[in-house]
């Protein structure tokens, strides 16, 4: 039997939250604590503000964890993500707080978010980032993915 509690999950009549918003963010028990397992999300529709000229900036989220105890619900992180749309701050500022809002929530053993937002100005800017927990293997999982991340990049035309 089921037993989360979820606020948001099979509600019908969602709320958007139009500001930033890290309280959305509900998780639950990862029933497979034996097994070392990724979980990606693909989020193709992000969007925040720059916070000088407030023009809209979009992106693709990448983000992927290992679960330790807990995982995040994908509706909540859905209106989460949505709270940043009238958000200013930075690319790198955004993927950094999204870091951490899901670290603070999941105690993930490892994640890492990618945000690769269409270019303006004709420059794209993709920051990436990672964390493990500290003195174990996925710890020096980070350092090896950061150290090696993005070898390949792509080319203008494929975006």
């Amino acid at each position: 039997m089921n037993n989360h509690k979820f606020n948001l999950l099979g509600k019908q009549d969602t709320k958007y939250d139009f500001s930033y918003n890290p309280d959305i963010l509900e998780v639950f028990e990862n029933k497979h604590l034996g097994n070392d397992y990724f979980v990606k999300f693909n989020c193709p529709e992000f969007s925040s503000l720059c916070p000088i000229t407030s023009q809209p900036d979009f992106a693709t989220l990448y983000i992927s964890y290992i679960p330790a105890r807990k995982m995040v619900e994908s509706k909540s992180l859905k209106l989460y993500l949505f709270s940043f749309r009238n958000h200013g701050d930075f690319h790198e500022d955004c993927m950094n707080i999204i870091l951490k809002d899901l670290i603070n929530v999941m105690e993930p053993k490892y994640i890492e978010v990618w945000g690769k937002f269409t270019p303006r100005g004709g420059i794209s800017i993709d920051p990436y980032v990672n964390y493990g927990i500290p003195d174990t293997k996925y710890e020096q999982m980070a350092e090896y993915r950061l150290l090696n991340h993005d070898l390949y990049p792509e080319k203008i035309d494929n975006r």
